[in-house]
């Protein structure tokens, strides 16, 4: 994948310098080599191609480990990501009473190669919720200006998905969704009787052939990395192509250190470390363009201090680093008898879930402003280490005292409750404020010598309220299956078991959008207000969270900044 398209980057001036291959940055590289710029695209971590490298269709038993989760591979040894919540060298910090972590992907194609593919549109309300509501501010475009993009985005990368015409869950241009399994039809049973709305899934999994890439075929792995690329990762379906014009320079093991100036204020470059050899390089380009993710990216701006911009580059609002957000999150699984003992049967379809429940609520009365999603999981997959751990939270199989016990009687009950837990996952939106952000650390430096990231973090009574309704309508709605939740309610004290910030991995804003440069970083074109020839298409320029996953979103807004860019070049009015 790694490819130099001159004996060394330094020796010459590309049109565009992008740093970050993931969703958005993958996406400006595909958008701006079709529009004939030459680009070269740094990326802090190693080469990887998911039709070779990855792991799908290897049996657990083949590792000695089961498929036991690994240091840079926290979700399991065979999941298509490098990278974690901590990384050797490259630290952290939390104020004190900070409760968040912070995810790094280090790899060509970021998240993208492990991400759960749930692709949804923020929806016209998203756009605009201080207006609804009064909370946070409203971006400086509505979801007309972005629809098209989503639209493009669909036809390139494709999703499945249903017309359902519900006003703030926009349909899309979709391939057929497949069935519901055995246990999404209970759960769309329960669902129904408690009136909550669940209608298929809405994922970037091919189930038709799209732009000569095959259809999924069932093999529920997807989170290894898809050798037949039927699903959506930056690498394969954008890199590759972008690779493919000729006009890419792909560097790899590439840590940027801090985005450079010419004398009239304007980006000249990248300083960068190559990690191989842990000497400092420097790329010249005309435009920069930053996607490195959201808090990589406004550490990059923070780090990018000159007698211009001591504070920062950009960073003349003081809003650089700030109105930070990540989704809320709170699980609950539950062991639903019905599924016990159950005849055999096809439990194939994609690695993720068939049905999901989009924010059924809006208008309503209740003690938070904002609403959530509901993600379904259950099912008989693959089993690999941890399998029914805890099996004794079950009913006695007939050992007495719970599930489980010694020799044949265990092994009976692992094939008795295979298959019986059911479990829901809340995505829901919170609220910037003022108490949440992130700042260099002035005394922590990462194995380059480059200064880190502090960051402060705090939920509100908002987040906290949302998330006990989550915890209450997951458990009534195991209850309506006949099931048992696993562990009790969690009390106030526990924050009702909301996750802590940063492990959803949907961390936005530091560098959001706006019209007034007193209060934002960039324009409504993701254009930094005081440096005309930098941009950001990760999730930097975010406002607002909405209660949808975030990367359909990067991507839209990532295409529409590229043609923008694309169209500026050749006006000449980005220098």
């Amino acid at each position: 994948m790694t490819e130099h398209r001159a004996p060394s980057p330094q020796s010459r001036v590309y049109d565009v310098c992008i740093v970050g291959s993931g969703a958005g940055g993958g996406m400006a590289a595909y958008a701006l080599t079709r529009a004939g710029a030459d680009v070269i695209l740094l990326e802090a971590g190693a080469p990887w191609d998911n039709t070779k490298d990855s792991a799908m269709l290897t049996w657990p038993y083949e590792s000695p480990r089961r498929g036991r989760s690994a240091k840079e591979r926290p979700f399991g040894e065979f999941d298509g990501c490098i990278g974690g919540w901590e990384i050797e060298g490259e630290p952290y910090t939390r104020a004190p009473g900070t409760e968040f972590s912070w995810w790094r992907a280090r790899m060509v194609g970021g998240r993208t190669n492990h991400w759960g593919r749930i692709s949804l549109r923020f929806g016209p309300y998203d756009f605009k919720r201080k207006s609804r509501d009064g909370l946070g501010d409203d971006w400086p475009i509505a979801y007309e200006d972005v629809a098209p993009y989503y639209d493009k985005i669909d036809r390139l990368i494709g999703l499945f998905g249903s017309r359902e015409n519900l006003p703030n869950e926009p349909d899309g241009v979709f391939l057929p969704p497949p069935r519901p399994r055995c246990y999404e039809l209970l759960v769309k049973q329960a669902a129904d009787k408690l009136r909550v709305t669940c209608i298929p899934a809405r994922l970037s999994i091919l189930t038709r052939p799209l732009n000569g890439r095959a259809p999924c075929h069932y093999c529920g792995q997807c989170n290894r990395g898809c050798r037949v690329n039927a699903n959506f990762s930056s690498t394969n379906v954008l890199i590759a192509p972008a690779l493919a014009t000729g006009k890419l320079t792909l560097l790899t093991n590439a840590m940027a250190r801090e985005v450079t100036l010419d004398k009239a204020g304007r980006a000249a470059g990248v300083a960068y470390v190559d990690k191989t050899t842990d000497t400092d390089r420097h790329v010249r380009a005309k435009v920069v363009v930053l996607a490195a993710s959201a808090l990589e990216s406004a550490r990059l701006l923070l780090n990018s201090r000159s007698p211009l911009f001591p504070n920062g580059l950009a960073n003349g609002s003081g809003t650089v680093g700030k109105y930070i957000t990540d989704t809320t999150g709170t699980d609950v699984g539950g062991f639903i008898p019905k599924m016990t003992d159950h005849v055999p049967h096809n439990h194939d379809g994609v690695g993720g879930m068939h049905l999901y429940m989009p924010w059924w609520l809006e208008g309503q009365k209740l003690d938070f402003p904002r609403g959530y999603h509901i993600e379904v999981w259950g099912g008989a997959h693959v089993p690999e280490y941890g399998i029914l751990g805890g099996i004794q939270r079950y009913p006695p199989g007939g050992s007495g005292g719970g599930g489980g016990g010694y020799g044949k009687q265990l092994k009976d009950d692992y094939r008795k409750y295979y298959g019986a837990t059911i479990g829901f996952s809340g995505r829901g939106e919170m609220i910037p404020n003022d108490d949440t952000y992130c700042e260099v650390d002035p005394y922590t430096v990462d194995r380059w010598g480059i200064p880190v990231l502090r960051f402060h973090w705090k939920w509100s009574d908002h987040e906290y309220n949302q998330v006990k309704h989550m915890q209450e309508t997951f458990r009534a709605l195991i209850a309506e299956m006949g099931g048992e939740p696993f562990a009790p309610m969690p009390p106030r004290e526990r924050g009702y078991g909301i996750a802590a910030g940063g492990v959803i991995i949907h961390e936005l804003g530091g560098a959001r959008m706006g019209d007034d440069p007193k209060t934002s970083v960039t324009n409504r074109w993701s254009q930094t207000h005081e440096c005309k020839n930098l941009f950001l298409t990760d999730g930097a320029p975010f406002v607002s969270q909405a209660d949808k996953n975030p990367t359909w979103t990067i991507l839209a807004l990532s295409l529409r900044t590229s043609e923008y860019i694309a169209d500026q070049m050749k006006k000449g009015a980005l220098g």
